[in-house]
């Protein structure tokens, strides 16, 4: 299991400790320090027996012994390159490392033999299932990248974490949304997020920097993943080369009798060859030799890279930005109370409207109903985005001198935070009007789930402005990967469809061209539709639901379609579906 933390077992982003240098340096000091008292009795007594002066002593520094090069410098006042040397007893700062010294991930322990046959593991599972689409070979694939990442993780002897738990269970969740919906859009985003966790789980990491940069270290990771595991193949061929001929011998003959015995039972039985069709896939197409090759290579570099980020993490958390500078409280809170008492008279309208207003703020402006919604809800979507950047921008610059400053911090940020609030309903309500008036769609239901998000992280920052911001980064990633999960469980294409299938059993309107355009996720709420219109519909998709897609490639979704267009085959006929448009819309809408 990938953890976080560093190989020394240190928490995320904390800096080796430098107690031990400091020990040894303190040590050698007091040494000098011991030596110095006798070096110059000697020199005295030397002096007083011969008459000859002492050699000259060069004015020690504060800041330790010094070489020769140190006290010529000292002595003729020059230092390198011919500049003036700095005053005697000024401390010399040393150079700070830069940004990439700080996040220079360390190297990694030697590669286990568990991750090497993970990985590979991994490459075989990419090759067999990958290539025939999406569904639950995700999850088998990224099985055995786990146990790679695992066993590199208990190699640099990293411990596991609440977090990493966290991660990892929410990565895994959000590859099951493949397995159950066939629209590609929330597939695309459960995809993408799951990497985004893995990466996570892998790195580790509590700050903005770390949740952000992430999944950027672990694609970084792919070719220092492979020269990492290259370089663990080749050692273990110079170390075994006299067992590894065994291994080969005994893999050959192990697939020679797969093979012959597999072929003489599939002839046997039917019920065995076609669960032998459904494992081993089909090699008969030119294009898939090189493709499956792809996902192998794919597989293995995923894994390795995996491995890798787990046994070397990026210390992303030792990001630092430089704190704002503060501003006077005058300064700073004018321009937030202006804006608090715009958000307040907006929120007073949108409240007076919302109870009983829409009739006379429409006669007022000439909109229509769906106008008035559709014309608010955008820009209330663009108000809520460009909030969160004042508020982030407030609270670099707030005032921080004392109690006082923070008190008012907190009452300004959190009024502006409770009327941002208002504003996020207010844009939920528009948005309902929208929905009624035109019907729902992918774009508004998008939308409409965004800004549910964005109005849960104001809640997060109005708690985080109460208990502190520490756990704030990973909390609005938790609540991410669990809004891009709900959007993919509630199937929004099967609601699209139920939506529209509403208002067409309430007013006649039903939009066919884009009922079409949707995944097979909808077939259960098209097939409600009466005759001849649910025929017209299901014939779309009755062509894409392919019988022959195996099944780690095919979604619940589908296996709910093909039963039920089985139960229900669909009754085609062209001459009802495709009339004249006028005929059309005359025939389905009364």
């Amino acid at each position: 299991m990938p953890v976080q933390g560093d190989a020394q077992g240190r928490p995320d982003g904390e800096e080796p400790d430098t107690q031990d240098a400091g020990h040894t340096g303190a040590s050698a000091a007091a040494g000098e320090r011991q030596r110095e008292p006798e070096a110059s009795a000697s020199a005295h007594a030397h002096r007083q027996a011969t008459g000859a002066p002492g050699p000259v002593q060069a004015p020690r520094q504060a800041t330790g012994a010094a070489g020769p090069a140190q006290a010529r410098q000292r002595i003729s006042g020059t230092g390198e390159g011919g500049w003036p040397a700095p005053p005697a007893g000024t401390a010399v700062r040393p150079p700070q490392p830069g940004w990439f010294d700080r996040v220079r991930a360390a190297a990694p322990a030697p590669v286990t033999t568990v991750t090497l046959w993970a990985a590979l593991a991994s490459g075989l599972v990419a090759a067999l299932v990958l290539a025939d689409g999406l569904g639950v070979n995700l999850l088998l694939v990224a099985l055995p990248a786990a146990v790679a990442a695992w066993a590199a993780a208990r190699r640099a002897k990293r411990g596991l974490r609440p977090w990493t738990v966290v991660w990892a269970v929410a990565g895994l969740a959000l590859l099951a949304v493949p397995a159950l919906r066939d629209a590609g859009w929330p597939v695309f985003l459960a995809v993408a997020g799951a990497f985004a966790m893995g990466a996570l789980a892998l790195n580790g990491g509590r700050s903005w920097a770390a949740v952000l940069f992430a999944p950027l270290g672990l694609c970084a990771g792919l070719a220092e993943g492979l020269i990492w595991g290259v370089r663990g193949v080749r050692e273990r061929f110079a170390g075994s080369s006299g067992r590894l001929g065994p291994v080969l011998r005994g893999a050959a003959v192990a697939v020679v009798l797969l093979v012959v015995f597999g072929a003489l039972f599939a002839g046997a039985d039917a019920a065995f060859a076609d669960l032998l069709g459904n494992l081993i896939p089909d090699l008969d197409e030119p294009v898939d030799g090189p493709l499956r090759l792809l996902m192998f290579a794919l597989g293995v570099m995923g894994a390795l890279a995996a491995a890798r980020t787990a046994a070397a993490p990026v210390p992303w958390d030792r990001t630092r930005v430089p704190a704002g500078r503060p501003r006077g409280r005058t300064e700073w809170a004018m321009p937030l109370v202006v804006l608090t008492l715009l958000f307040a008279a907006f929120n007073a309208v949108q409240l007076t409207v919302l109870f009983g207003g829409y009739d006379a703020v429409l006669r007022r402006t000439g909109l229509s109903y769906a106008d008035y919604a559709r014309q608010g809800f955008w820009q209330l979507l663009i108000v809520t985005l460009l909030f969160l950047v004042v508020v982030v921008v407030a609270a670099r610059t707030a005032p921080r001198s004392g109690p006082g400053d923070r008190l008012l911090v907190r009452g300004v940020l959190g009024v502006l935070c409770a009327l941002a609030l208002v504003v996020v309903a207010s844009a939920v309500t528009r948005m309902n009007m929208y929905v009624d008036a035109y019907g729902l769609t992918r774009l508004r239901i998008s939308v409409l789930t965004m800004e549910f998000w964005l109005g849960l992280v104001i809640v997060l920052i109005m708690v985080a402005g109460i208990r502190g911001s520490g756990w704030l980064p990973r909390a609005v990633a938790v609540s991410a990967a669990a809004g891009v999960l709900t959007f993919g469980l509630m199937s929004p294409d099967a609601l699209i469809a139920e939506h529209n299938v509403a208002r067409y059993t309430e007013d006649g309107k039903l939009d066919r061209m884009y009922l079409e355009g949707l995944s097979v996720d909808a077939v259960p709420a098209l097939d409600r539709l009466r005759e001849p219109v649910r025929s017209c519909l299901l014939a779309e998709y009755a062509g894409e639901l392919d019988e022959d897609t195996p099944w780690y490639a095919t979604s619940w979704s589908e296996r709910q379609a093909r039963s039920v267009l089985a139960e229900r085959p669909v009754e085609f006929d062209p001459a009802q579906c495709v009339p004249p448009r006028e005929r059309w819309e005359s025939e389905l809408y009364e």
